[in-house]
Protein backbone atom coordinates (compact mmCIF):
# COMPACT_ATOMS: atom_id res chain seq x y z
CA UNK A 1 0.00 0.00 0.00
CA UNK A 2 1.37 3.17 -0.75
CA UNK A 3 0.86 6.62 1.32
CA UNK A 4 -1.07 7.99 -1.87
CA UNK A 5 -3.98 5.34 -1.42
CA UNK A 6 -4.66 6.02 2.31
CA UNK A 7 -8.13 6.67 2.93
CA UNK A 8 -10.44 6.88 6.20
CA UNK A 9 -10.32 3.11 7.56
CA UNK A 10 -7.35 1.87 5.70
CA UNK A 11 -5.15 -0.21 7.63
CA UNK A 12 -1.29 -0.69 6.97
CA UNK A 13 2.16 -1.62 9.21
CA UNK A 14 4.81 0.52 9.67
CA UNK A 15 7.49 0.00 12.03
CA UNK A 16 6.14 -3.34 13.62
CA UNK A 17 2.76 -1.86 14.38
CA UNK A 18 -0.53 -2.11 12.89
CA UNK A 19 -2.14 1.28 12.18
CA UNK A 20 -5.83 2.63 11.22
CA UNK A 21 -6.16 5.85 9.11
CA UNK A 22 -8.76 8.50 11.04
CA UNK A 23 -8.49 10.72 8.49
CA UNK A 24 -6.42 11.50 5.28
CA UNK A 25 -5.39 14.69 3.28
CA UNK A 26 -3.78 14.78 0.02
CA UNK A 27 -1.59 18.38 -0.45
CA UNK A 28 0.17 19.44 -3.33
CA UNK A 29 2.08 23.23 -3.23
CA UNK A 30 3.60 24.38 -6.79
CA UNK A 31 6.92 23.38 -6.54
CA UNK A 32 7.47 20.95 -3.87
CA UNK A 33 6.81 17.53 -4.04
CA UNK A 34 3.31 16.11 -3.04
CA UNK A 35 2.82 15.04 0.27
CA UNK A 36 -0.26 13.19 2.54
CA UNK A 37 -0.96 14.44 5.76
CA UNK A 38 -2.71 11.79 8.06
CA UNK A 39 -4.27 10.92 11.19
CA UNK A 40 -3.25 7.41 12.31
CA UNK A 41 -4.17 5.62 15.28
CA UNK A 42 -2.07 2.69 16.85
CA UNK A 43 -4.39 -0.38 16.76
CA UNK A 44 -2.60 -1.71 20.04
CA UNK A 45 -2.28 1.27 22.06
CA UNK A 46 -5.39 3.36 20.53
CA UNK A 47 -2.65 6.13 20.55
CA UNK A 48 -3.94 8.89 17.72
CA UNK A 49 -1.04 10.78 16.11
CA UNK A 50 -0.61 13.28 12.49
CA UNK A 51 1.94 11.97 10.68
CA UNK A 52 3.39 13.16 7.09
CA UNK A 53 4.31 10.94 4.79
CA UNK A 54 5.86 10.82 0.95
CA UNK A 55 2.90 10.54 -1.71
CA UNK A 56 5.54 7.10 -3.18
CA UNK A 57 6.06 5.60 0.64
CA UNK A 58 5.11 2.26 0.47
CA UNK A 59 4.20 -0.57 2.90
CA UNK A 60 3.48 -4.04 3.69
CA UNK A 61 0.37 -5.00 2.86
CA UNK A 62 -2.06 -6.26 5.51
CA UNK A 63 -4.18 -9.23 4.72
CA UNK A 64 -7.67 -8.44 7.23
CA UNK A 65 -9.50 -11.09 8.44
CA UNK A 66 -13.30 -10.32 10.37
CA UNK A 67 -14.84 -12.70 12.71
CA UNK A 68 -18.04 -12.25 14.24
CA UNK A 69 -17.91 -13.10 17.87
CA UNK A 70 -20.89 -13.32 20.52
CA UNK A 71 -20.15 -12.33 24.70
CA UNK A 72 -19.57 -14.97 26.98
CA UNK A 73 -18.58 -13.55 30.22
CA UNK A 74 -15.81 -11.61 32.27
CA UNK A 75 -13.49 -12.54 34.21
CA UNK A 76 -11.80 -9.47 36.35
CA UNK A 77 -10.42 -7.57 33.22
CA UNK A 78 -10.64 -10.25 31.17
CA UNK A 79 -13.92 -10.87 28.63
CA UNK A 80 -14.49 -14.29 26.92
CA UNK A 81 -16.06 -14.47 23.47
CA UNK A 82 -17.50 -17.43 21.17
CA UNK A 83 -17.19 -17.41 17.32
CA UNK A 84 -20.69 -17.61 15.88
CA UNK A 85 -19.90 -20.30 13.62
CA UNK A 86 -16.73 -22.42 15.32
CA UNK A 87 -18.13 -22.33 18.93
CA UNK A 88 -14.19 -21.64 19.49
CA UNK A 89 -13.87 -19.84 22.77
CA UNK A 90 -11.03 -16.20 22.79
CA UNK A 91 -10.26 -14.39 26.00
CA UNK A 92 -9.49 -10.50 25.49
CA UNK A 93 -8.25 -8.05 27.96
CA UNK A 94 -10.08 -5.61 28.66
CA UNK A 95 -8.52 -2.42 26.74
CA UNK A 96 -9.23 -3.75 23.21
CA UNK A 97 -13.14 -4.78 24.21
CA UNK A 98 -14.22 -1.52 26.79
CA UNK A 99 -15.72 0.80 23.93
CA UNK A 100 -17.64 -1.80 22.24
CA UNK A 101 -19.01 -3.26 25.33
CA UNK A 102 -20.94 0.00 26.19
CA UNK A 103 -23.51 -1.61 23.69
CA UNK A 104 -23.72 -5.23 24.79
CA UNK A 105 -26.84 -6.89 25.34
CA UNK A 106 -28.46 -9.94 24.31
CA UNK A 107 -27.79 -11.09 21.30
CA UNK A 108 -25.62 -9.16 19.81
CA UNK A 109 -22.30 -9.88 17.44
CA UNK A 110 -19.25 -8.32 17.80
CA UNK A 111 -16.93 -8.15 14.64
CA UNK A 112 -13.42 -8.89 16.10
CA UNK A 113 -10.75 -7.57 12.98
CA UNK A 114 -7.68 -9.70 12.52
CA UNK A 115 -4.89 -8.55 11.00
CA UNK A 116 -1.79 -10.97 10.06
CA UNK A 117 -3.86 -13.36 12.75
CA UNK A 118 -3.34 -10.77 15.27
CA UNK A 119 -6.40 -9.34 17.10
CA UNK A 120 -6.49 -5.34 15.92
CA UNK A 121 -10.14 -4.43 16.62
CA UNK A 122 -13.19 -4.92 18.06
CA UNK A 123 -16.50 -3.08 17.17
CA UNK A 124 -19.73 -3.55 18.16
CA UNK A 125 -22.86 -3.36 15.03
CA UNK A 126 -23.15 -0.50 13.47
CA UNK A 127 -27.06 -0.34 15.18
CA UNK A 128 -27.95 -1.79 18.35
CA UNK A 129 -31.36 -2.06 20.56
CA UNK A 130 -30.78 -1.23 23.92
CA UNK A 131 -33.33 -0.85 26.91
CA UNK A 132 -33.95 1.80 28.96
CA UNK A 133 -33.62 1.37 32.11
CA UNK A 134 -33.67 4.66 33.95
CA UNK A 135 -35.34 7.84 32.67
CA UNK A 136 -36.73 11.00 34.41
CA UNK A 137 -40.15 11.49 33.28
CA UNK A 138 -41.42 14.13 31.02
CA UNK A 139 -42.34 17.46 32.52
CA UNK A 140 -44.99 19.75 31.38
CA UNK A 141 -43.89 22.77 29.55
CA UNK A 142 -40.35 21.00 28.79
CA UNK A 143 -41.72 19.60 25.15
CA UNK A 144 -40.91 22.61 23.18
CA UNK A 145 -39.20 21.96 19.96
CA UNK A 146 -36.59 19.17 20.42
CA UNK A 147 -35.79 18.86 24.21
CA UNK A 148 -33.65 15.95 25.29
CA UNK A 149 -33.53 14.00 28.15
CA UNK A 150 -30.57 11.54 30.01
CA UNK A 151 -31.90 8.01 29.67
CA UNK A 152 -29.01 5.20 31.38
CA UNK A 153 -29.36 1.70 28.91
CA UNK A 154 -28.98 -1.34 30.32
CA UNK A 155 -25.45 -1.31 29.93
CA UNK A 156 -24.71 1.65 31.96
CA UNK A 157 -24.39 4.08 29.28
CA UNK A 158 -26.20 7.68 29.11
CA UNK A 159 -27.69 8.65 26.49
CA UNK A 160 -29.73 11.89 25.29
CA UNK A 161 -33.16 11.00 24.07
CA UNK A 162 -36.39 12.78 23.41
CA UNK A 163 -39.01 14.03 26.25
CA UNK A 164 -41.79 10.37 25.12
CA UNK A 165 -38.63 7.82 26.07
CA UNK A 166 -39.56 6.27 28.89
CA UNK A 167 -37.97 3.39 31.30
CA UNK A 168 -38.51 0.10 29.66
CA UNK A 169 -38.29 1.08 26.42
CA UNK A 170 -36.36 0.24 23.73
CA UNK A 171 -34.37 2.21 21.57
CA UNK A 172 -32.31 2.30 18.71
CA UNK A 173 -28.48 3.63 18.79
CA UNK A 174 -26.01 4.05 16.43
CA UNK A 175 -22.53 2.43 18.09
CA UNK A 176 -20.53 5.07 15.19
CA UNK A 177 -21.62 8.22 17.47
CA UNK A 178 -23.28 6.66 20.89
CA UNK A 179 -26.28 9.08 20.39
CA UNK A 180 -30.24 7.90 19.87
CA UNK A 181 -31.66 7.09 16.74
CA UNK A 182 -35.35 6.02 17.32
CA UNK A 183 -37.63 4.28 19.47
CA UNK A 184 -37.39 0.24 18.64
CA UNK A 185 -39.98 -2.29 18.70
Amino acid sequence: MQAGDFRAGSIFKMEGNFYQVVESQHIQQPRMAAFVRAKIKNMETLAVQEKRFNVTEVFPSVSLERKEMQFLYSEGKVYHFMDAESFEQVAVDEKMVSDAMLYNSDGILFTFTYADEKLIGVAAPTFVVMTVTECPPAVAGDTARSALKNATLESGMIVKVPMFVNSGDKVKIDTRTGTYVERAN
